[in-house]
């Protein structure tokens, strides 16, 4: 099953490459099966022809251990940056935060997104753009419309949690029509959205970004697309372990958990500040 999360899906690890090519090779459990290794070489052999196990057979292999530790630390970071962001940031540099960490994160996340080699330090650097961009944001949302941070933090909190059960205990299976269907629709969500914030720039909008019917339409479908994808990135983890993936694809995974959840709350966000009212 490939992911329409471009994150994951860029990876050989994630896109089902790997899998088919870890299913071309097998590696004997504990290195047993190595001359040279756990093991006497034979009496009367030439050592120059021992084989040992180097490269990938010796790498620590991701596990949902390991992609749950890199998610929390990256998680971490987007909350403790966001908090001292709140806190310590003077309000008349709210805005200028809000823009900056949000044009750093779409920069970095872009880069990481299509970075055949993971950078656990880009992916930590990623984390605290994104936690400049959501103090910021949640700060100036919360002034407006009080106490509504916590309903979005719990709101994401419950989403994650749900869909993660849903997925384990009702075994969801994506079919090709459910990923294609997921593919044009967030497409087409991100074109709307990034055409009307550059029309906002010459003073049009056509309500996409807004807190309309249309804003509020917007917020539904990314709430909706955000909770899809979760599923399709939980899936791709389990292809990424059963495939043997390199430890370090867990920074890769955790970077796409943590961008789709940041997605969700951001939506979550302003759904609740459109149903409260202005």
């Amino acid at each position: 099953m490939q992911s329409q999360n471009p994150i994951l899906n860029n990876s050989a690890t994630f896109n089902g490459r790997a899998a088919s090519n870890a299913a071309q090779q097998s590696y004997p459990a504990g290195g047993q099966g190595y001359q040279g290794y756990g093991q006497t070489p034979p009496p009367g052999t030439d050592p120059s022809q021992w084989q040992y196990p180097t490269g990938d057979v010796l790498q620590e292999r991701m596990t949902i251990d390991s992609v749950v530790s890199r998610t929390a630390m990256t998680l971490g970071l987007v909350i403790v940056t966001a908090a001292l962001t709140w806190i310590l940031l003077p309000e008349e540099y709210v805005g200028t935060a809000w823009i900056g960490g949000a044009l750093a994160g779409v920069g970095l996340g872009l880069f990481l997104s299509f970075k055949r080699t993971v950078s656990p330090p880009l992916v930590m650097l990623y984390a605290v753009a994104q936690g400049l961009f959501l103090g910021a944001a949640s700060e100036a949302f919360n002034t407006m419309w009080p106490g509504i941070v916590p309903q979005a933090v719990g709101g994401t909190l419950a989403a994650f949690v749900a869909t993660l059960a849903a997925y384990k205990f009702f075994n969801i299976q994506v079919t090709s029509r459910m990923r294609k269907f997921g593919m044009i629709a967030g497409l087409g969500f991100f074109v709307l959205t990034f055409v009307d914030l550059g029309l906002s720039f010459v003073g049009f909008e056509m309500g996409f970004n807004g807190f309309g019917a249309l804003g509020l339409l917007m917020s539904v479908v990314g709430l909706a697309l955000g909770i899809f994808f979760l599923v399709l990135d939980f899936d791709m983890v389990e292809q990424g372990v059963a495939a043997g993936a390199p430890e370090v694809e867990s920074w890769r995974a955790a970077f796409a958990l943590t961008a789709t959840l940041i997605f969700i709350y951001i939506n979550l966000l302003r759904l609740l500040a459109i149903l409260r009212g202005e």
